[in-house]
């Protein structure tokens, strides 16, 4: 199968199809810029698929991002959700006053330190997240059906690597601190 840039930059294969084919390790022998340009591309496509499959709930993208690093992570810092989420800390501060107001998450005092405040997802802030997700993956069931089953596997075997790189991310802002 023969790889080639598309005038926009984006990788295709000879039959017209985007992405970075083949290669089960996701490299398909490209240079690593090559490979770095063509995910970085096709994030940003992403990107713009999840935010259409996203229902229209009140929410902005950084606050659901951040009700889900909560769910996920547990209770964190406010100046680390900011770092985490890169936005500045007023700009977090006001975000987790909106969403305490809504009750979608709380404030507590660190157990290890009683004067700094961690900020935690409620079971509210659980469900808003839970009744998002279904949305998103009954929107993209839609989408998926329309896929042949080859594109539906290349998929599939693209999950590992798509979660290796998003916590690859998330490792970065140090978890001392948090």
């Amino acid at each position: 199968m023969e790889i080639r840039e598309e005038h926009d930059g984006r990788l295709g294969d000879s039959q017209g199809r985007d992405g970075l084919l083949g290669d089960p390790e996701g490299r398909n022998g490209l240079p690593e810029d090559t490979l770095a340009a063509g995910v970085a591309a096709a994030l940003e496509r992403l990107i713009g698929l999840f935010r259409s499959l996203s229902p229209a709930s009140g929410l902005s993208l950084t606050a659901a991002a951040t009700l889900a690093t909560l769910e996920r992570l547990g209770p964190c810092r406010l100046t680390w959700l900011a770092t985490r989420e890169g936005v500045t800390q007023p700009a977090m501060t006001q975000l987790i006053a909106r969403l305490q107001d809504t009750g979608l998450v709380d404030r507590a005092a660190d157990p290890a330190d009683g004067r700094v405040v961690q900020v935690r997802i409620t079971a509210d802030g659980r469900a808003v997240l839970a009744g998002r997700r279904a949305v998103r993956a009954e929107r993209l069931a839609g989408l998926l059906d329309r896929l042949g089953p080859d594109e539906r596997q290349a998929l599939a075997a693209a999950l590992p690597a798509m979660d290796a790189l998003a916590n690859a991310q998330r490792a970065e802002p140090a978890m001392a601190g948090r």
